[in-house]
């Protein structure tokens, strides 16, 4: 999908992009496959502000996507909708009961497209089969990480894992961020790339359009007082301290993944990978 500029009328429009949403086929999404999706300002059940910066925006409705589709489902692809709550676009498939689904719009996945569910499926696009059967090299998204929870690699626009090989009952994939991850043979995924690649490409161009999306202004810490930010203070233009949050604690490098029951399906490393 290209990227569409806007006519600089403007110092806010003088380099702002949109999508211009030639494969949308719909405008409104399906009544029975979305529920209302409060803001709650990045605050958790007691009240209490855990992520910082959120709050506003415009109202969304929360589309439900189904990331574990049956096993033998035959769909055809009816539309291709705009999803306000993810990067990919959605596509609204009907199956041959009549049931209406979302899922992730694949690349190149256009209205009329059939859609099939299982091992015995053919090697297209948006097909859907598990690890143990789909070609060594191939492009796969919306991967599962244990057999029958549904797709949770590999979901944002524009990306796509390569399976490189399989050895016993793992099977490795090398992540759009580099890193190498050992799988199940018995999960599945889906045959290409997530579509709307363009949309690392789009520039907001304003405060608002941000504001727009939920998001609230950020203060940067060398411009506060030392009484309320580590790297606050100084006389004149100080260089902070070294990078903190307003709690102390380490950012920018500071590792705080605490998954260590994972961890040994890693073959390799997204840092290794971008150092070499």
């Amino acid at each position: 999908m290209a990227i569409k500029p806007y006519k600089p009328t403007t110092p806010a429009r003088r380099g702002m992009t949109t999508s211009d949403f030639s494969k949308i086929t719909t405008k409104k999404p399906l009544k029975s496959l979305t529920i209302p999706k409060k803001q709650r300002a990045g605050r958790n059940q007691a009240g209490r502000i855990t992520v910082r910066h959120r709050g506003g925006g415009a109202k969304k409705m929360y589309r439900l996507v189904n990331f574990n589709l049956p096993v033998g489902l035959e769909a055809v692809v009816e539309g291709i909708e705009y999803d306000p709550n993810r990067s990919a676009h959605i596509a609204r498939i009907k199956d041959s009961e009549g049931k209406y689904h979302y899922v992730l719009a694949g690349s190149g996945l256009k209205v009329g497209h059939k859609l099939t569910v299982g091992d015995e499926s053919t090697i297209e696009p948006g097909n859907r089969l598990m690890l143990s059967v789909i070609p060594l090299g191939s492009v796969v998204y919306n991967i599962e990480l244990q057999p029958g929870r549904g797709g949770q690699l590999v979901r944002s626009a524009g990306t796509g894992a390569q399976l490189i090989s399989r050895e016993g009952k793992m099977a490795q994939l090398k992540l759009p961020s580099g890193e190498v991850r050992s799988v199940n043979v018995e999960c599945q995924a889906t045959i290409g790339s997530v579509g709307n690649a363009q949309h690392q490409n789009i520039k907001l161009g304003s405060a608002g359009r941000r504001r727009r999306q939920g998001w609230r202004p950020s203060v940067r810490g060398v411009a506060m007082n030392a009484a309320d930010h580590p790297m606050g203070g100084g006389e004149g233009k100080g260089k902070g301290n070294d990078p903190q949050s307003p709690w102390g604690q380490p950012t920018l490098g500071f590792k705080t993944r605490r998954r260590k029951s994972t961890d040994k399906f890693i073959v390799r490393s997204r840092h290794q990978s971008k150092r070499r």
